[in-house]
């Protein structure tokens, strides 16, 4: 039987990707563990691998299509000792009648809570793949109603997430819809052209039901403490003359750290606090450290230590050493880590990766320091992988090599809190009652209110400063 080869969800978040491009051909033998495409998602390239062994057989989503959505038919494989030519473009078999391939692909609903458990990644995403006795027909539009979706067990519907979102928001019912995804399951297309069609509109009473809550109309004009309505793309084009800009489309990664964070300072109370640490003791150690390294036989020292790498180590210790504080947002509870991850700003052109240091708190300085430099070389790459940059419970962000003195960040969910580091310069400071000349850095430690008190959030960026104006404590 034909295995169908769907777009994959590298992330939890994932719900179209761009097929950059295909390693193999039509005709080529593929053998389990062979990279059949890469894939480009709003932060990285992904390779795509083959978990089963047979021909590739059609081709179905040429490379260079962008916005292709999960759980989309991209290829078929014909399965050892299949004729590949007799796979059509849709993946039926020319011999196969449309009441057949229909009868041979109708979904059990055992097999769709079977399939949820085995495609599911560690990252939360889906893997790539769907083995089934008849691949769908290509010639037939992907939403297409026929007869409504199959029910599961206790009536259930089984439908993607972004799917039921659509379905609420447009007033669908799923229970007359034709799901086209693995299993029957109903994916996002299919909610759209069914809206499309405007033969699946939901019953009255739950459109009443769902409208219930609006007392009135909503005015058009923001009231006054709600949130604003954004100007659209024409009334902000009106503002300027014609030939004064150039128009840059938004890319996935743009399009993304928009949303993301738009959501973080609407949903997260973000509150404030700043400290002042003296440096002269850290690179005093830094010195010392880096000039002790060993060197391999081309004199190439095995690390080299920076600043950040010292600020990361003291903010692992000091999410420790205050565990309250070690913790994330849950909606309806709060996670608290064992161990510090933490997330280091790297901007990239267009953007920015979070990569995250785990278990920060336990790792050497030169541990550290070689795995950042890995993480930058593979982020400016766009190499990372999903499970690489996701999580954490705070991040770094360092902007001290441009000369700024002070900021404050934006917190990346599900985090609930990042540090904000300015340049580290000579100030003159009273020491015994006397003026002094010390380095120092301004530190902006943004935390989020549902999980940090003022107090607990003080008490966190106090440990760090103790770490950093001491850091000695950090080798013991």
């Amino acid at each position: 039987m034909p295995i169908n080869v769907l777009m994959p969800a590298l992330s939890p978040t994932m719900e179209k990707g761009n097929l950059a491009k295909w390693l193999k051909k039509e005709g080529d033998p593929i053998k389990s563990g062979d990279v059949l495409a890469e894939i480009e998602t709003d932060k990285a390239t992904m390779e795509v691998e083959a978990i089963d062994e047979g021909v590739l057989a059609k081709i179905l989503v040429p490379e260079g299509t962008a916005d292709v959505p999960v759980n989309d038919l991209i290829a078929i494989i014909a399965a050892e000792g299949e004729d590949p030519s007799s796979v059509q473009a849709g993946g039926a078999p020319k011999a196969a009648s449309n009441g057949e391939a229909k009868a041979e692909s109708k979904p059990e609903p055992k097999a769709d809570a079977s399939a949820a458990g085995q495609n599911t990644t560690p990252g939360g995403g889906h893997m790539s793949y769907e083995r089934v006795n008849a691949a769908p027909e290509g010639a037939q539009p992907s939403g297409a109603p026929q007869g409504g979706a199959q029910a599961g067990p206790g009536g259930r519907v089984f439908a993607s997430p972004l799917a039921r979102r659509i379905a609420k928001q447009e007033g669908v019912d799923l229970g007359a819809v034709q799901g086209s995804g693995p299993h029957g399951r109903i994916i996002a297309r299919d909610v759209q052209a069914a809206k499309a069609s405007g033969a699946t509109k939901a019953p009255a009473a739950a459109q009443a039901a769902a409208e219930a809550p609006k007392a009135a109309p909503a005015p058009k004009a923001a009231p006054a403490g709600g949130a604003p309505a954004g100007l659209t793309t024409d009334q902000v084009k009106g503002f300027f003359a014609k030939d004064a800009y150039e128009e840059v489309p938004l890319d996935g990664m743009r399009k993304t750290i928009a949303k993301r964070l738009t959501e973080a300072m609407q949903v997260a109370p973000h509150f404030y606090l700043t400290v002042d640490c003296e440096l002269d003791a850290l690179m005093k150690l830094r010195e010392t450290l880096n000039g002790s390294a060993g060197k391999d036989k081309d004199g190439k020292p095995a690390f080299k230590l920076s600043v950040n790498d010292f600020v990361i180590k003291a903010m692992g210790l000091a999410l420790t050493r205050v565990p309250a504080a070690n913790a994330v947002w849950a909606e309806d509870r709060i996670l608290r880590f064992k161990h510090a991850e933490v997330g280091v700003a790297v901007a990239i052109d267009g953007g920015l990766f979070t990569p995250v240091i785990r278990r920060a708190d336990e790792k050497t300085l030169s541990t550290i320091s070689n795995e950042m430099k890995d993480f930058a070389a593979r982020a400016r790459a766009k190499k990372l992988k999903p499970e690489e940059y996701q999580g954490g419970v705070t991040s770094v962000s360092n902007l001290g090599m441009f000369g700024i003195k002070h900021f404050t960040a934006v917190i990346n969910p599900p985090q609930s809190s990042i540090l904000a580091v300015g340049a580290g310069e000579k100030r003159v400071v009273v020491k015994d009652g006397a003026p002094a000349v010390v380095q120092v850095m301004t530190c902006t430690l943004s935390c989020d209110h549902r999980v940090l008190d003022g107090a607990l959030g003080a008490e966190l960026v106090s440990a760090f400063k103790g770490l950093i104006e001491n850091p000695m404590g950090m080798l013991v």
